[in-house]
């Protein structure tokens, strides 16, 4: 079997998560091999607040200066990865807490200097990965890449902030995974009606984020989705609020919107 499944988990996802964590030990005992991409903007956010650190957004996407960095890192790296990867060997899985800065895994180039360390990935390096599905672990992935060589000048490589449904679509394209599923507090994508949408090609998808129908986070899920397709035959936005949601999608139950 081994079917590879990249799944980002976030939002409700990481406040209510039990399930979703069962069904990837599930997932794993049956001889698949998920990879794990989780955010946690939401507890950076409290943290940097306890620590009268101030908080800037600019569409959509957190403006990191240095003092902010270091809260990022220390929260995805540390606190939230590291709980993830304690809750998933505590329900019997095997799992393995990375970020993009181990083994190189993303390479990244900041786009918008208004923006500090915020990064676009341009290169995935799939042997850590790859070596770690080997040896029967659940790589758990927080979303922080490696700044290019060119980027460093005489300095070291900066860490950059990345965002977590853009690196699963590249980590989905990088390893050719047999489906990529975005886990969310909502049903799936809905049109202007708001009702939602089951089905979408990649062109309805585009349209649909052009037109502005698509809004807020769910942006960069579906160009995350469509970045995916270049390898990836299904991309699935479905949701995670749903107990034993995972374990039905892998059955085909999932509900959810599917871009393909």
């Amino acid at each position: 079997m081994n079917r590879v499944i990249v799944v980002k988990i976030g939002g409700s996802t990481l406040g209510n998560h039990d399930t979703a964590l069962d069904d990837l030990v599930s997932i794993q005992g049956r001889g698949d091999l998920p990879v794990v991409v989780h955010g946690g903007g939401n507890v950076v956010t409290q943290w940097l607040e306890r620590l009268n650190v101030p908080v800037s957004f600019v569409r959509g996407r957190r403006v990191t200066d240095a003092k902010t960095l270091e809260v990022v890192i220390a929260v995805l790296a540390g606190l939230v990865n590291k709980e993830l990867v304690a809750a998933l060997e505590s329900r019997g899985g095997r799992a393995l807490g990375l970020t993009g800065i181990d083994g190189g895994l993303f390479e990244a180039e900041m786009q918008d200097p208004d923006m500090g360390y915020v990064g676009e990935v341009v290169k995935v390096n799939t042997r850590l990965l790859e070596a770690t599905m080997r040896a029967g672990y659940i790589p758990v992935i927080a979303p922080l890449g490696l700044g290019t060589a060119s980027e460093a000048a005489e300095e070291d490589r900066p860490v950059l902030n990345l965002n977590a449904d853009t690196v699963a679509g590249e980590i989905a394209a990088a390893l050719s995974a047999d489906r990529l599923v975005f886990l969310t507090n909502v049903a799936g994508v809905s049109d202007a009606s708001g009702a939602l949408v089951s089905y979408m090609s990649p062109e309805e998808a585009k349209t649909m984020v052009a037109g502005g129908v698509a809004s807020g986070g769910m942006i960069p899920k579906i160009e995350a989705c469509l970045r995916a397709l270049s390898t990836v035959s299904a991309t699935r936005i479905i949701d995670g609020r749903v107990p034993h949601a995972l374990l039905n999608e892998m059955e085909g139950q999932a509900g959810g919107t599917t871009i393909a």
